[in-house]
């Protein structure tokens, strides 16, 4: 298959698992992130797949480092929207920081992704672009007035930009996962995981392989009829 696909916050948890999966199924993938680099390094050591630094939420980081990609492995034709943070805070509690930083990281990211990509895709006529979202950009959650909207506004882009590339052959869809077993839920107390699994029908948290089986159906060719959907994967907590 050959062709390229960047991952945003692609070293670990989901990100980690949809680039494993992508690399397996003969895709060349650059996996981005933006702090850990002892992280990044044992990953590609462990993986073999190229890990790139750069700030998502910084447009001329994005811009170059996109470029940098392009230039190393080919076009960018696969782009999939992982990176993510949260500051939790009550909305009378929050500050402008915690408010911007997740706004900037989770959403604005996006713009930044996608705007990069998408005059090559217009041109060859192909592209699929996978945002992760979440169950909390669905439902809500109490405390993540910032991490909601900015998931929530997810959605919102995907589907307006769906629109947009559709006639070119272009895909935009968006996964809202559930709860994951992940490094930022193994964060959430023990008593107040306890309850979350709780109200899982599944009865369990999802894997990120979970998550990663949905990037390849939506990313696969035959996949080129869905475009502005959202996929939820929350083994039927929320059904949207």
């Amino acid at each position: 298959m050959g062709r390229v696909a960047l991952v945003t916050g692609g070293i670990r948890g989901i990100g980690e698992s949809v680039s494993i999966k992508l690399t397996a199924k003969g895709y060349k993938v650059v996996a981005n992130y933006c702090n850990n680099d002892q992280a990044a390094q044992q990953f590609t050591a462990r993986t073999g797949i190229s890990s790139l630094k750069f700030d998502v939420a910084d447009k001329a980081a994005v811009e170059a480092g996109i470029a940098s990609v392009e230039a190393d492995f080919g076009p960018v034709d696969i782009l999939i929207n992982n990176a993510g943070i949260t500051r939790d805070s009550t909305l009378h509690k929050m500050s402008p920081e915690q408010w911007s930083a997740v706004i900037d990281t989770n959403l604005t990211s996006c713009y930044n992704t996608c705007g990069a990509v998408i005059d090559g895709m217009r041109e060859r006529r192909f592209g699929r672009i996978v945002n992760i979202s979440s169950i909390n950009g669905q439902a809500g959650q109490y405390g993540q007035v910032n991490y909601a909207a900015a998931k929530a506004g997810l959605i919102g882009f995907s589907k307006a930009l769906a629109l947009e590339g559709a006639s070119r052959g272009i895909t935009v869809n968006t996964i809202a996962p559930g709860y994951v077993d992940t490094d930022m839920v193994r964060a959430v107390p023990a008593n107040v995981l306890e309850k979350i699994i709780a109200t899982i029908p599944a009865g369990r948290l999802g894997t990120p392989d979970d998550i990663a089986r949905a990037v390849l159906f939506l990313i696969d060719d035959e996949a080129s009829f869905i475009t502005g959907s959202t996929i939820s994967v929350n083994g039927g907590q929320h059904m949207y």
